[in-house]
């Protein structure tokens, strides 16, 4: 009887004690906090919708929608005032027909062939001189980076008093060499000359700085291992050296061929394109076209021009760079 009065005393809300009940009770649990989960997903996407909405937005606004409109300009014959008319391929024809574009597009490749084998090696030989155990390194970093942070036009126009006529580069030249120093901004080869040095004391020192951080992190157990083996000077060099820092190389390689195309203030600033076109580069030419005779169609299209040069050759490298640019996980 005391047992039975003991059982029949337990409340009826304890049923859920049965191990069945508490089953059930988890599973409710768990498919409630599954109803939430997406919920919650979906929070969390329409949050980070929110944050991004400034980036897209402003991103679709000042380049996407120009990049396109500028493409939808360069087949309209598209003045700043007046009629507007459809032409279709006739801005890229009458370039490529044009003696002064052939002019300015050898100009630039000029420029490029020059300038970025000149880049690249005196920025490795630099880097390679500080990489030793001298004294005052960092200092030395700190020199050569300092005209790649300077504005330009400042860089320039004190590059033009250097060598205007009567300029410290002419009381140089007739002070160490006899006879009388060139007009250097006045004569085409020396005024291509002058711009492809400052473009090329301007942009030295971030090649070096590149440089001289991949030379740093060479391991220098595999340089000592080369060393002992025999390899040194010039063999050390082009079988070690160049090799373990090629990746750099390669991304030096790829910023300055695509700078080098669209080189605009040094030109613009020290010649003006002078004398005549000589110094003329197809960015200058480009501004010229269309903010200077105001014809926005032919100068998108040079634009263009511009955007499939570098596009083609940047392709080519990247295609180029597997037979010679070793990564870490390379074999």
């Amino acid at each position: 009887m005391t047992e039975i009065g003991s059982a029949s005393a337990q409340p009826e809300g304890r049923t859920h004690d049965h191990p069945a009940g508490r089953a059930d009770s988890r599973a409710t649990v768990v498919s409630s906090r599954g109803r939430r989960a997406p919920r919650r997903s979906r929070a969390d996407g329409r949050s980070a919708a929110g944050f991004l909405s400034p980036l897209v937005i402003g991103f679709g606004v000042f380049t996407v929608f120009p990049v396109v409109y500028s493409l939808v300009m360069s087949f309209y014959d598209w003045p700043v005032f007046g009629q507007r008319a459809f032409v279709g391929l006739r801005n890229y024809s009458d370039l490529f027909d044009s003696d002064s574009f052939r002019q300015v597009v050898r100009n630039t490749l000029l420029i490029v062939l020059v300038y970025v084998p000149l880049n690249i090696v005196c920025s490795l030989t630099l880097s390679i001189w500080i990489s030793g155990r001298i004294r005052g390194r960092n200092w030395y970093r700190v020199l050569f980076f300092i005209p790649a942070v300077t504005p330009v036009v400042a860089n320039a126009l004190v590059w033009q008093l250097m060598f205007q006529p009567d300029g410290l580069a002419q009381q140089l030249w007739e002070t160490v060499l006899p006879g009388q120093a060139p007009n250097f901004l006045g004569e085409g080869n020396w005024a291509m000359a002058v711009v492809v040095l400052m473009t090329l004391w301007q942009g030295v020192g971030y090649n070096t700085l590149i440089f001289s951080a991949a030379l740093d992190a060479m391991p220098a157990d595999v340089l000592e291992a080369a060393t002992l083996d025999g390899a040194t000077g010039w063999r050390r060099l082009r079988t070690m050296v160049v090799p373990l820092i090629s990746p750099s190389i390669f991304f030096a390689l790829v910023m300055t061929l695509i700078g080098a195309f669209q080189i605009f203030s040094e030109p613009f600033i020290l010649t003006g394109g002078g004398p005549g076109n000589a110094t003329e580069t197809l960015v200058t030419y480009l501004f010229h076209t269309g903010f200077k005779e105001y014809d926005m169609g032919l100068a998108s299209a040079v634009a263009w021009i511009v955007f499939a040069g570098i596009l083609v050759v940047t392709a080519v490298q990247f295609t180029l760079q597997k037979r010679w640019v070793h990564y870490d996980g390379d074999k």
